[in-house]
């Protein structure tokens, strides 16, 4: 979709539509956790939706500000995580694996309310509204970042997920690839530059998302 409000908008557009996609994130983590019995977030101040108690320097302003300014296809971001103790979840492991799956959930809802608003809007506004643009950027980021964390590699919730699932006796190779997570995720997203695979499947993913809901997405 066409992003062609002038100035710094179309960059201020794009952060805050980051920084509410990983601020719901990582505030459905944290309610997961509470709902079934865990206020670690509670107690930690970070079951919130004000974004400057989830704000990371690096993966909340640094990352997405170098990727945004120079103009990179590749969009990504991240939060402080929220904490919580699976030792106090009603649920054990599968509510660990709850409490993963909730902010990918959460950023997958996201992309669904922006589409059809999107879908309500776009007739009425020009491409380049400020509106059309910002709930663009809501649904890439949302995306981007829902698919992007399905990603089996620590520190994403992909990671928490698959391993919560499998049997304990797994437990040992989560911890190996725990550390050794951030190195395998960084190689990631260097041959991302090189080989755009993730890229690639946004793009198909978009361009489907256009056909249903008849849109220049």
């Amino acid at each position: 979709m066409e992003q062609s409000i002038g100035g710094a908008l179309p960059v201020i557009v794009a952060a805050a539509a980051i920084l509410i996609a990983i601020t719901v994130h990582e505030f459905s983590h944290g309610f997961a956790a509470y709902l079934q019995g865990d206020m670690t977030a509670r107690d930690a101040g970070r079951l919130t939706l004000n974004p400057i108690a989830h704000i990371d320097l690096v993966g909340t302003i640094l990352i997405p500000g170098i990727l945004i300014l120079s103009g990179s296809p590749f969009l990504v971001g991240w939060a402080k995580p929220v904490p919580f103790n699976p030792h106090h979840l009603k649920n054990g492991r599968f509510g660990a694996f709850l409490v993963g799956l909730a902010g990918p959930v959460s950023n997958f809802l996201m992309f669904v309310a922006a589409g059809l608003l999107l879908k309500v809007f776009f007739p009425f506004f020009p491409p380049t509204n400020f509106l059309i643009v910002f709930l663009a950027n809501v649904l890439v980021i949302n995306l981007i970042l829902g698919i992007f964390n399905l990603i089996p590699v620590a520190p994403l919730d992909g990671s928490k997920i698959l391993f919560n699932l499998l049997p304990v006796r797994f437990d040992r190779i989560a911890e190996k690839l725990d550390h050794w997570g951030p190195y395998l995720l960084i190689l990631l997203l260097v041959l991302e530059n090189s080989y755009p695979t993730f890229g690639r499947l946004i793009n198909v993913l978009l361009a489907a998302t256009g056909r249903v809901l008849n849109l220049p997405l």
